[in-house]
């Protein structure tokens, strides 16, 4: 979920020039070691590569009519005289929404514009609203038209306010207008924003394919991340204090009998409440922890595990981690990729640190000698780690305002092939087709709606199944992963659920350990136990 660094990239080195693909080039073979699954003939590995453009919108100019009547330097108002509405439609505000979640684009007023994102939480009963997940401070209104702020201090002691003015209203409920952001006084961005309120697709069910078998409340924190083992599931949460949730840790669930869970132990610790990625392998179970690294726990009674080290020792801000074979992989978002042997579980032994052109590591898949890496701001890698004491980057895939996130790789048509899950404004699943590392070629993508990013995804055969924040749990066929094609969802977010305004909510962690259900993480609802129909 990590989403600090402003996601600038460069575009693909080359452009691709040729048409089609029938077969492996020259020389090369799958580099992931397992099972082609494209057993029915559903692909022959043929395809037409894709031109990457990166996370553009279909936008050329300002998002909203509104202009501000400061420029960027200039002090920062202590009102909301920064905004110019003289050339809104102010009166169509009179049928935009004034309650509920709403995931807010926003385009900066620069000669280079970038996108990002923001929410906003509002609401007509007299509780807290929200701009991100800060408290509105300040509201005001002029007719139709509609003021918020808040003020706060960073965690580099930056005092920061941001304002929002409403514009109009072109596709009611849903608005538009401007945001301006000051730190320390002065004005330090100005941006147009588009509203999308945060509910189910429209005409969509709540479920289709896919059944709810159990719910499952966590008292504890954000609940991002699980891991099924022993009969067991093992949930991570991170703090959420700024946002009612309080203090992260570990919560575990007997989970014998799928349709009532029961929950046997919770762990948390002090100064220590940021847990953010899970794994097991045997008797050890591995948490990512933001303040002491990887937590390493002994589950040989799984329903009391204990903690027995932190690798590698010190303070280490460790995200996610992964599990291949008698490989640990853990991603630390300052020092790179941990690689520990893990021939003895609950001995880990740190073999090397992979972090390649300096990017901030976010999560991984690996297979055999292959580690792939999703970077963040810097793209996807390919590294061969057949020598674990040398990690050696062979290929990386990039686009403009990337945030790669999290992706799954296998094989198909006698291909390996990388689904890569964007995180953040226009982000979406893309497909690669990686046989060759340094010659990597987009050959698919699928996208529900451009405010909605993905959180984690597994591929299990030919399906690949995604947690995508608000939009829910959803699988995927990819049998041909040049379409990938929905076969089923299941609307995990509530807008009537307590959200104070995360941009980062709904679907986050998702399970499928081949015991015929999938285990998925809601960050309000717990965890949720799916059944395919």
């Amino acid at each position: 979920m990590t989403w600090n660094r402003i996601p600038w990239a460069q575009l693909l080195a080359s452009a691709l020039t040729f048409t089609a693909c029938t077969s492996s080039p020259s020389g090369s073979t799958p580099d992931a070691s397992t099972p082609d699954a494209s057993t029915g003939g559903e692909w022959d590995g043929s395809y037409v590569p894709l031109e990457e453009n990166g996370n553009t919108w279909p936008y050329t100019g300002p998002l909203a009519s509104c202009s501000f009547t400061a420029t960027t330097g200039a002090p920062c108002p202590d009102d909301f005289d920064i905004f110019d509405l003289s050339a809104c439609n102010r009166e169509s505000l009179a049928n935009a929404s004034t309650d509920g979640l709403f995931m807010l684009t926003t385009r900066t007023n620069q000669s280079t514009p970038f996108f990002a994102a923001t929410s906003l939480r509002l609401g007509n009963d007299g509780g807290t609203q929200y701009l991100g997940n800060k408290p509105i401070t300040e509201q005001a209104s002029d007719g139709n038209a509609r003021f918020y702020a808040t003020e706060s201090i960073t965690g580099i002691g930056t005092v920061r306010r941001v304002m929002l003015a409403t514009c109009e209203a072109p596709q009611a409920p849903e608005f538009t207008g401007c945001q301006a952001t000051c730190n320390n006084g002065k004005v330090s961005t100005l941006s147009t924003f588009k509203s999308q309120r945060a509910v189910w697709r429209a005409g969509e069910a709540e479920a289709s394919g896919l059944e709810l078998v159990s719910e499952n409340h966590v008292d504890i924190g954000l609940p991002v991340d699980i891991y099924v083992t022993k009969g067991h599931a093992y949930v991570v949460s991170v703090t959420g204090t700024n946002i009612g949730k309080g203090a992260g840790g570990l919560t575990v669930f007997d989970v014998s009998d799928k349709s009532a869970p029961v929950k046997v132990k919770t762990i948390q610790m002090e100064n220590d409440d940021y847990w953010n990625g899970v794994w097991a392998k045997g008797d050890a179970l591995y948490v990512a922890s933001a303040a002491r690294g990887v937590l390493v726990f002994d589950i040989s009674n799984p329903a009391d595990p204990r903690m027995v080290r932190n690798l590698p020792g010190g303070r280490s801000d460790v995200h996610t981690v992964f599990v291949d074979g008698d490989r640990l992989y853990a991603a630390d978002l300052e020092q790179g990729v941990l690689l520990f042997d893990i021939t003895t579980p609950t001995q880990p032994l740190e073999l090397s640190r992979y972090m390649p052109n300096s990017a901030m590591p976010h999560d991984m898949f690996a297979i055999g000698d292959r580690l792939y890496l999703s970077g963040s701001d810097l793209g996807f890698f390919v590294a061969d780690v057949s020598n674990p004491s040398d990690p050696r980057t062979l290929g990386n895939f990039t686009y403009r305002f990337q945030y790669a996130h999290h992706n799954a790789v296998g094989t198909f048509g006698g291909r390996t092939i990388a689904f890569e899950g964007g995180e953040g404004p226009g982000e979406h699943l893309r497909v690669l087709d990686i046989t060759d590392p340094a010659r990597i070629v987009k050959i698919g993508e699928f996208q529900l709606r451009p405010e909605f990013s993905i959180h984690n995804m597994v591929l299990v055969g030919k399906k690949l199944y995604i947690a995508w924040y608000q939009e829910g749990v959803r699988v995927l066929d990819v049998s041909n992963p040049t379409r990938p094609t929905q076969v089923a969802h299941y609307n995990t977010y509530r807008a009537t659920e307590a959200d104070t305004g995360a941009y980062f909510a709904g679907a986050f962690g998702i399970r499928v350990p081949g015991d015929g259900f999938i285990y998925a993480v809601d960050s309000w609802r717990g965890l949720l136990i799916l059944r395919e129909k």
